[in-house]
């Protein structure tokens, strides 16, 4: 029996999402205390998937094997992009050409995105129109930021443009990151250098007709901005708690929907939520108020705190009385100090010791 398998790219160095990028990939950001990549794991395995080939540079693989996301199954390999050198977003497949195997379609998808799609009816829908290439297709309300697809006839696609004006858009479908390819992809995609899956390959296989689109319904969500990485968050909260009985705290105040990873410490008259995500070993201190936020593990927060709208990176620490307002973004082991309050971005390892009440970068 054929193995099915899926190309998860994930070579890309999340600049939008710096200072927390600094210290890990984006496929590796906790999604309600979860690595982005277990979810993609564990949608493919749910989906029939067997093995799943990581296009990834050496950095990125280091990370994945020091965290050990579950696999779920799943048979992993890795395909390394030459250092200094990406390959963009089709050149990682003609590199992992042997590891794919020219035997059957295979499915290939962003390391980058968030999504509940039926990846088995995707890739049915691929093989019996017999394209080339079928890409999950999904609605936004600004296309300007994807790849944008003009529909033909029997759900193929005319044209694939890449980014394109807004007001130039030809629909409002856009690339979901997902799609099925057939091996005979391969003689489509120059070897050796880098190159676009959607600048150089969608547009010759949409001319000759071999290009088709498949509309998905069910959550997508792009994690690329700080802001949609809290989005998100706060969607899969909301759909995990939505059933679950909500515990009541002795000494301090949960307000749902919350998720308490395994460790955490909470002080006297806190109030935590709602849509606080705190991951494991956070220690808070008394009179502290979380709220719309994403905690990483091992923070320690220290006594009457205010946190709105903020992501706090791991093992950071936050002194007592601070205010971190919304939009702040705290890197991996930063510090900051007592009675202050704080907006924009801190990098990693960075101590801060005076008000910042401008957004700015402290490095």
């Amino acid at each position: 029996m054929t193995r099915l398998k899926a190309v998860i790219l994930a070579g890309g160095f999340a600049t939008r999402l710096r200072p927390l990028s600094c210290a890990r990939p984006k496929t590796l950001f906790p999604i309600v205390n979860k690595p982005l990549l277990e979810w993609i794991f564990q949608g493919l395995s749910d989906n029939g998937v067997n093995e799943a080939i990581l296009a990834v540079n050496a950095l990125t693989q280091f990370h994945i094997k020091q965290q050990h996301p579950r696999k779920h199954g799943l048979k992993l390999k890795f395909s390394i992009d030459p250092p200094k050198t990406p390959l963009g977003t089709a050149g990682p497949i003609k590199k992992a050409e042997k590891l794919i195997g020219h035997d059957a379609p295979f499915i290939v998808l962003n390391g980058d995105i968030f999504a509940y799609l039926n990846y088995k009816e995707l890739f049915d829908t691929h093989v019996k129109s017999g394209a080339l290439a079928t890409i999950a297709l999904c609605k936004v309300d600004d296309p300007s930021r994807y790849g944008v697809a003009e529909m033909g006839k029997g759900n193929c696609i005319k044209r694939f443009i890449e980014k394109p004006p807004r007001d130039k858009a030809p629909s409002n479908l856009i690339n979901a990151g997902v799609y099925v390819l057939s091996p005979k992809v391969f003689d489509y995609i120059p070897s050796g250098r880098p190159v676009s899956v959607e600048r150089e390959v969608f547009p010759i296989l949409a001319e000759e007709g071999k290009l088709f689109g498949h509309f998905v319904n069910g959550l997508w969500m792009d994690i690329g901005k700080p802001e949609e990485y809290l989005e998100t968050n706060r969607i899969i909260l909301d759909s995990l708690t939505k059933n679950i009985k909500q515990k009541k705290a002795k000494n301090f105040e949960l307000n749902y929907p919350v998720a308490l990873d395994t460790g955490v410490s909470i002080g006297e008259k806190s109030v935590i939520g709602p849509y606080a995500i705190l991951g494991k070993n956070v220690k808070v201190g008394k009179n502290v108020q979380i709220n719309n936020s994403v905690i990483f593990a091992d923070v320690t927060i220290d006594d009457c705190v205010s946190i709105d709208g903020a992501i706090i990176g791991e093992a950071a620490k936050i002194g007592k009385n601070v205010k971190i307002c919304c939009d702040c973004i705290i890197a991996d082991h930063a510090k900051v100090r007592d009675n202050l309050e704080l907006s924009g971005k801190v990098c990693p390892g960075k101590e801060v010791s005076e008000n910042v009440l401008k957004p700015k970068v402290h490095c």
